[in-house]
């Protein structure tokens, strides 16, 4: 009966001895401890009382806070895969209006002049969000602007790595956007630590953009400069999660072909430039419908996996979490109906002190919808990320001095399961 009085029950999951962080009055703090603190209650509009009830909401039409963008246009230096991605970067209401409004870009988001570009870079040391949206999404997205918004009030700075196609940027290769495709944002990070020297990085990742999040800082392990990270709604396991939306009609019906839709007006977005690609059938392209479909006959062989099974392989971040060496914070709703509860990797956060993961049972995919719109995920992530910002040593946390691991991490040294790689490397004969 608690649900209807909006109460959601909320569990963490974490090694039997996280890491201590150095705090900024010369203490140390258990990372766990210092979330439970942090995170507020979970009260939910009793109206939505099931995953599917908040998922479908954010189909109901919501202004959200206003915030405005200038976008930069990145040429990427991956010698593999070129080509171009953008970056939104969050600027004053004032300066959002001083350039005349591009229709060709969403709203409140103009292009930086040259001169204004070159003025961007500073020695301040305010604290910095990066954020990396959902599928086919953008930095207009609602559930992302309800993270940005406060955190710029208290003085943050912020910006959104935009997935390629994506926010209406442009393509200027036969490629989308990709769920591992890590390089754009590591490109992004490491200029932004350029022009920003002083600033400490902080990241957010929204479903998709969590997968993508979860597997760049896994990558980076020690040598990431993010101070912390946080990942909501990722769907860890994606084959999983294909397999569970298959499994029912609405699954297959409602989310998988919403989906599968939104990636098809993508196609034609960049119809010109994918076209170009001899791996892709058109006439195949057309007939999809499905989220699966779709992946089948353009992500897969857009990026050269065999099937999209192949893909999803390869692109989860379930793996990743073993690897991550910074304090890392994921929230999830185990009645999701795209990240499914049983793509959730309980096993694999209890193997690392550096992360947890924080479900509730009630709340749906990127929703959590408390009375009058807002996202108790959005307060959530928000009050985490302020807390290890103004309570913790966040310059001891890049050196790993300050940094304490309590308990016994595995160290065997053969066989090596590296989780960036996704296969086991053996001691040569």
């Amino acid at each position: 009966m608690a649900f209807l009085f909006g109460y959601a029950k909320t569990s963490y999951t974490h090694h039997s001895t996280p890491i201590s962080l150095p705090t900024k009055t010369g203490s140390q703090t258990s990372f766990s401890d210092l979330i439970k603190a942090a995170i507020p209650p979970c009260r939910l509009n009793p109206f939505l009382f099931n995953g599917h009830l908040q998922t479908m909401w954010t189909a109901v039409k919501d202004d959200g806070p206003p915030v405005y963008y200038k976008r930069k246009i990145y040429e990427s230096t991956h010698s593999i895969y070129p080509g171009q991605f953008t970056a939104d970067f969050v600027v004053s209401k004032e300066e959002g209006l001083e350039s005349k409004l591009d229709e060709s870009l969403p709203e409140r988001t103009t292009f930086y002049s040259e001169k204004e570009w070159d003025s961007v870079g500073s020695e301040d040391n305010k604290p910095m969000l990066i954020c990396l949206h959902g599928l086919s999404g953008g930095s207009h997205e609602v559930y992302l602007r309800q993270c940005v918004a406060p955190l710029t009030a208290l003085g943050w700075e912020a910006c959104v790595v935009n997935g390629r196609g994506c926010a209406l940027s442009k393509i200027t290769t036969p490629r989308l956007f990709n769920a591992r495709a890590t390089w754009d944002v590591r490109q992004l990070i490491e200029h932004l630590h350029e022009l920003f020297p002083n600033r400490p990085l902080y990241a957010i990742g929204f479903s998709l953009g969590a997968n993508i999040l979860t597997n760049y800082v896994a990558e980076e392990g020690d040598k990431c400069v993010l101070k912390a990270a946080v990942a909501c709604s990722n769907p860890w396991n994606l084959e999983v999660c294909n397999i569970s939306l298959q499994r029912s009609w609405l699954g297959s019906e409602v989310y998988s072909k919403v989906m599968g839709s939104n990636l098809l007006k993508l196609y034609e977005r960049h119809r010109s430039e994918l076209v170009n690609a001899k791996e892709l059938d058109e006439e195949t392209i057309r007939k999809c419908k499905y989220l699966y479909e779709f992946d089948r006959a353009v992500q897969a062989p857009s990026w050269g996996y065999p099937t999209e099974g192949a893909y999803y392989r390869d692109a989860q971040s379930v793996d990743a979490v073993v690897a991550i060496k910074i304090p890392f914070f994921a929230i999830n709703a185990e009645d999701d109906p795209i990240s499914s509860f049983e793509a959730l990797p309980y096993e694999e956060f209890k193997q690392n002190p550096y992360t947890v993961l924080c479900c509730t049972n009630w709340g749906g995919h990127l929703s959590w919808f408390q009375f009058g719109g807002k996202r108790w995920f959005a307060d959530a992530a928000v009050a985490f990320l302020t807390k290890i910002h103004d309570e913790i040593d966040v310059n001891a946390l890049q050196t790993g001095e300050g940094v304490k691991e309590n308990g016994d991490v595995p160290t065997k040294k053969y066989p090596i399961f590296d989780p960036c790689n996704r296969r086991l490397i053996s001691p040569p004969k």
